[in-house]
């Protein structure tokens, strides 16, 4: 009797395993289902204010300005005495560095200022404080299969994301809590176990209904060496 209440117990709990399983596209869809639960990113139109932390650097404030559905991006910079402003509305880029509208040749190349920057810093704060729904978007590879891992001692359901060649080429692995779905961690490889970067999230700001992290630090994979931190002002 107590043999076969055993191997009850031990195939319940299997089945209990087995049917707790998800997909990658599941996961994805939980997460956006918390983050974004109004489905309100695809229409997001608002103003983030970040405040970038550097060891040994001066700060680096930023005011930015995200209107998607008239694809209109701006961001004010200000480290030090400088300020640099990229405007790209649609296909149209515009650049100004402490006020002048119109910098010569010489400034934007001592400062490494021109509009492929201003397309990187679309890209750049769009796709990070657009995760996890920007998942969704062409050319992102879902893998199927959901791993357990543990990082720094807690457990999470971990995505790995890859890209269309056309797209990126960085592996990426997105880490959420298994109870709420929210994305805690996010973590990139380049060509090497070695290279890239991983990003601990913590505090929360809903802006415009959308559930963002609010302290983002960024860490190297290879060493654990510390970079900077992201933090959304209000």
């Amino acid at each position: 009797m107590f043999l076969r209440i055993s191997l009850f117990l031990a195939c319940f709990s299997s089945f209990l395993s087995f049917s707790q399983e998800i997909s990658g596209k599941e996961l994805l869809d939980k997460a956006i289902q918390y983050h974004d639960p109004h489905g309100n990113w695809k229409t997001f139109k608002g103003t983030l204010n970040v405040t970038m932390t550097i060891p040994n650097k001066p700060k680096r404030d930023s005011e930015i300005k995200i209107d998607l559905p008239n694809e209109f991006f701006y961001v004010k910079a200000t480290r030090g005495e400088n300020t640099t402003e990229y405007t790209v509305d649609k296909k149209e880029c515009k650049i100004a560095f402490n006020g002048n509208q119109n910098p010569s040749e010489a400034i934007l190349k001592e400062h490494k200022l021109s509009c492929d920057r201003a397309n990187l810093y679309k890209n750049y704060y769009s796709y990070l404080y657009g995760l996890p729904m920007k998942l969704k978007d062409n050319g992102t590879n879902i893998h199927d299969k959901v791993e357990k891992k543990k990082f720094k001692g807690k457990e999470y359901l971990v995505l790995k994301v890859t890209y269309d060649e056309s797209v990126g080429k960085d592996t990426w692995y997105f880490y959420f809590n298994p109870k709420t779905y929210a994305m805690e961690i996010y973590q990139f490889f380049k060509a090497t176990k070695d290279s890239g970067e991983y990003i601990l999230l913590s505090e929360e700001e809903i802006i415009n209904g959308i559930k963002m992290p609010k302290v983002r630090a960024w860490y190297y994979n290879k060493d654990d060496g510390y970079l900077g931190t992201d933090t959304l002002v209000k």
